[in-house]
């Protein structure tokens, strides 16, 4: 991600990314050893503590000063950074929408998050898996077993787009339609 992040600022500048991280991810992540936030942190947490209490609002999160990765913003946990990507994802134009590339644990876990926040109606972006060589055939099978049991329905079944190259995942975005099957629940301001 850090290769596309620098591909992206060296074609349209700084502005052209917007990476979102939880405080305390900036310490182990790659690329912010020397990282200078704008801003003093706040309070530290510790435990579950940090992952299930917003102690900022969202007015008063910090930022790291612009780099060849774009800009980045310093959140307090991982739900006030899902839901900044969310809230920024939908003010974008038309073809907005989430494109999965390979990853690990928190990869699947905010693939499958946005995936369920799309089925409950809380959103209608797209979702593209890219997959390149395979690396979601899993995932996939899962899904289409998920249908064939009964635990997902067809229509929901097809929440998940995949493009198997990078070519696709820009018609894919903007061709996507959401599923007959959303739940049609008043979530509030969508």
């Amino acid at each position: 991600m850090g290769e596309l992040a620098r591909t992206l600022v060296s074609l349209s500048g700084p502005q052209a990314v917007h990476g979102i991280i939880p405080r305390a991810l900036v310490k182990v992540e790659p690329g912010y050893n020397n990282a200078q936030e704008e801003r003093n942190p706040s309070t530290v947490v510790s435990g579950k503590e940090a992952e299930r209490v917003v102690k900022e609002p969202m007015g008063k999160i910090g930022t790291l000063k612009e780099s060849e990765y774009g800009y980045t913003t310093i959140v307090p946990d991982m739900h006030t950074r899902k839901r900044m990507m969310a809230e920024k994802i939908r003010e974008g134009g038309p073809g907005s929408g989430f494109v999965a590339l390979a990853g690990g644990f928190g990869t699947i876990e905010e693939v499958m998050e946005m995936t369920t926040w799309n089925q409950l109606g809380i959103h209608k972006l797209g979702m593209v898996l890219l997959n390149a060589n395979g690396y979601w055939d899993g995932v996939l099978a899962w899904v289409k077993n998920s249908v064939q049991e009964g635990f997902v329905s067809p229509e929901n079944g097809e929440i998940l787009v995949e493009a198997k190259d990078v070519s696709e995942v820009w018609p894919k975005l903007v061709g996507y339609r959401i599923s007959n099957g959303r739940m049609q629940l008043n979530w509030g301001e969508e």
